[in-house]
């Protein structure tokens, strides 16, 4: 019998939020919340499943660099956040992070890999500060920011895996039209809600 790589990836996503069921404190606290926090928001994950296309359509060192950017700046955002470092323009960053990586994989945009790396590290930054300063007072920092780190690892996997699955289509033309236009709408819907 052939298992669905899709329906693996959503057992394990799910797995986390039966300890969400449970009182936890400390640790266990800090990482379901952590790990959660990436996956209630459509712009964070947007973002990250974008910046995995993204990797997909460079290729080579892009498939692990632009994910291994994000996550260590998004840690460095995380650490500001939660310490209460000041950062302006948050949510216009997020939003923007939706608006512009959807374009870039919309029309396919072949940036070098130094400048990739940079846009994607830009971006992670916001989103990182935005975890940090919402982190529950009784969550681990340390805990909380692995949770999150690794939700947009499996996000930025995600974001690969379907790379892959367009990639084998014939109607990849057509689903990059449609991901140009969803990226249009939900930047201009992050904008409209921070007016």
């Amino acid at each position: 019998m052939k298992r669905s790589p899709l329906l693996a990836f959503l057992t394990l996503a799910l797995v986390p939020t039966a300890a969400l069921a449970h009182p936890a404190i400390g640790g266990a606290s800090g990482f379901a919340h952590g790990f959660m926090h990436p996956l209630s928001g459509l712009d964070h994950e947007l973002a990250m499943i974008l910046v995995g296309l993204f990797a997909y359509q460079l290729g080579g060192r892009a498939l692990w660099a632009l994910p291994a950017t994000f996550v260590s700046v998004m840690a460095l955002g995380g650490a500001l956040g939660a310490m209460g470092v000041a950062l302006p323009f948050v949510e216009v960053g997020i939003a923007l992070s939706v608006i512009v990586l959807g374009i870039v994989v919309a029309f396919g945009v072949r940036a070098p890999l130094a400048a990739a790396m940079a846009a994607t590290g830009f971006f992670a930054i916001f989103h990182g500060h935005a975890h940090g300063t919402e982190m529950p007072l009784a969550a681990s920092g340390l805990t909380f920011g692995l949770g999150f780190m690794f939700a947009t690892a499996l996000l930025h996997g995600a974001g690969i895996g379907l790379g892959y699955a367009l990639g084998a289509s014939p109607f990849r033309q057509n689903a990059y039209r449609v991901a140009r236009g969803l990226s249009a709408i939900a930047g201009a819907v992050l904008l409209a809600n921070l007016a």
